[in-house]
């Protein structure tokens, strides 16, 4: 941002009294732009997720660029406006002569919404204050403005010109709430698209109908040139004019920190986690300090350690009140997922560079703009949702008896978010054979994490008797419920359940099964485990079936390593199942 052009700083040295006076002029030209607005009915234009089909112009500028260690934290401070100005710009649709204010749409920038600190170019100076670095923005738009050939109702030049900015050609805009702004129109309907990737502010005008703008010239190309600012000399961060009250002391703030946003709690990315993790890292969580093994992080050596225990809480109240599955179950958790993802997600600070997210909350982090100008690694603990839509899909046209297939969806627009956000990262990071496949060299595959257990001998398949079947469940379609129900149809056995019986009470009925009292140990009563599913994302009752020596017969969906003890059959194939496990109780 910059504001009212002043006298050069080598003039004189800026004062207390000066700085309190150009407030009051402020406040004052503040207070009428706000009536002037009100009477010529200035607002806010909706933000529609849906864009329109055609670009009319597009502006790419990059967010970061070579400076000092404390020019660096202002550069934080401005990507981080760019995110918090984006939230109330991205997808903004503008009726056919509808005036576009860049403030209206964007809105005041203060620490409460969002805003932190970044450089502000004032009377000459470039000085840290809060919004610092919108200019990006507005440039960025009265550069694609120019290419749309739209019509520029108010535009302000900085005063001076910082070198290689937009500036340096003419095709600036600077703000300062909210009187200095930025206005347009144009006799069609446009929509803008506000992005950041990890290394750009991207800005696009969209409209309906293909058409060829006419672009339009600045007239700065035409007049004399602005002075040239020297930014060493006039940055509040270097000039080293001791005696100026705006005088920032140089120093070496914490910058480009890597921050841990986690979840739920697995042994390979807790593993994963005290692997990589550096001195001044920050570590966000659901609980500090938590006692159940599901959020039982290992917080030491993190330099800061944040969380969200009340969503953490309602969510854990929640989940249990609506019983272990269903519809309504799986609703509240996404929620509970995103308010979680709300909370954390402001803690994390502007100069944290590099973000590792638990894919639970990716898609709301992502919704939410935290992601922009920065990289990060994604912690898959699951297919990503387009996927396993497509894979229920597919079962559920196959086999449309099997009504579980069909009974929850993701909403598209969360099914969006986290494609979106899994295109945009650097890293896939996950013990799941299945899930890395899907991403290539984007993955980083990590070893299972097999749990104790007492060495057992493997048992005698000759005594046809006790030879019995764990099925590692619950009994739901997705798991491979009915292949195993076919199969043993076929077979003299006996199938152990654990977990819920989600197709119904009768679903075994002409088979043998039995369920395990409590404390039972299934290790020492099952011949084989069977896990013939199309979705498993967690397969850790086959991976303690293979620490305890006890085959086991599962598909390639479960995401297991190879193993001397591990089967694999294709999915929904009940005669290789049948075939299997003929093998292993009559060899």
């Amino acid at each position: 941002m910059d504001s009212i052009s002043s006298p050069p700083l080598e003039s004189r040295m800026p004062t207390r009294l000066a700085a309190t006076v150009f407030s009051g002029k402020a406040a004052a030209l503040q207070t009428r732009r706000a009536a002037r607005d009100m009477l010529q009915g200035i607002r806010r234009y909706p933000q529609q997720t849906r864009l329109l089909p055609h670009v009319l112009a597009e502006s790419r500028t990059p967010l970061w660029n070579e400076a000092s260690p404390a020019e660096r934290a202002l550069q934080a401070g401005k990507v981080q406006n760019l995110r918090a100005a984006l939230k109330n710009l991205n997808g903004a649709r503008v009726e056919s002569n509808g005036i576009f204010s860049f403030w209206k749409q964007v809105g005041r920038a203060t620490r409460g919404r969002g805003f932190a600190n970044g450089r502000l170019l004032r009377e000459g100076c470039l000085m840290p204050a809060v919004g610092g670095g919108l200019c990006q923005l507005s440039n960025a738009l009265y550069d694609a403005a120019l290419q749309s050939g739209l019509e520029i109702v108010e535009r302000w030049a900085h005063s001076r010109v910082v070198p290689n900015s937009a500036a340096a050609i003419g095709r600036d805009a600077t703000v300062a709430w909210n009187y200095i702004d930025l206005r347009f129109r144009a006799d069609f309907g446009w929509q803008i698209e506000a992005i950041l990737s990890a290394d750009e502010l991207i800005v696009r005008f969209r409209c309906a109908e293909n058409q060829k703008p006419t672009p339009m010239i600045p007239l700065d190309s035409l007049l004399a040139p602005r002075p040239i600012l020297d930014t060493e000399k006039h940055s509040c961060v270097s000039c080293g004019v001791e005696k100026c009250f705006r005088n920032v002391a140089e120093s070496t703030p914490q910058y480009g920190r890597t921050f841990w946003v986690v979840d739920a709690r697995t042994p390979e990315l807790a593993d994963y986690l005290a692997a990589r993790k550096t001195p001044g890292d920050g570590i966000l969580l659901p609980l500090k300090n938590a006692r159940q093994a599901r959020y039982c992080w290992n917080t030491g050596g993190f330099a800061f350690v944040g969380d969200a225990r009340w969503q953490t809480l309602r969510r854990s109240l929640a989940t249990r009140r609506l019983g272990a599955y269903g519809a309504r179950r799986l609703d509240a958790q996404l929620k509970s997922d995103e308010s979680l993802a709300r909370v954390l997600a402001r803690q994390i600070p502007p100069d944290a560079r590099h973000l590792v997210i638990a894919q639970s909350l990716l898609p709301f982090l992502w919704r939410q703009g935290v992601l922009g100008g920065r990289t990060f690694d994604v912690l898959m603990t699951r297919l990503p949702l387009e996927d396993l839509h497509r894979k229920l899909d597919a079962a559920l046209q196959k086999f449309p008896e099997r009504k579980t297939l069909g009974e929850f969806r993701a909403p598209q627009t969360l099914v969006s978010d986290e494609s979106g956000a899994l295109q945009a990262a650097t890293k896939m990071v996950t013990p799941h054979a299945a899930i890395a496949a899907l991403f290539g060299s984007r993955a980083e595959k990590l070893d299972w994490h097999f749990p104790q257990a007492p060495f057992r001998e493997p048992q005698i398949p000759s005594r046809r008797g006790n030879f019995a079947i764990l099925f590692a469940g619950p009994t739901a379609a997705r798991k491979g419920a009915y292949e195993l129900r076919d199969a043993v149809r076929q077979l003299d056995v006996e199938i152990i359940l654990r977990g819920s019986e989600l197709e119904g009470a009768t679903f075994w009925n002409g088979v043998r099964t039995r369920g395990l009292n409590p404390g039972e140990d299934w290790r020492k009563l099952a011949s084989v485990v069977v896990q013939p599913a199309f979705v498993e994302d967690n397969p850790r009752v086959l991976l303690a079936a293979l620490a305890a020596n006890i085959p086991v017969v599962a598909t390639a969906a479960c995401g297991l390593d190879v193993h001397p003890n591990l089967f694999l059959i294709p999915e929904h194939d009940a005669a290789a199942l049948v075939e299997i496990l003929k093998t292993l109780r009559d060899s």
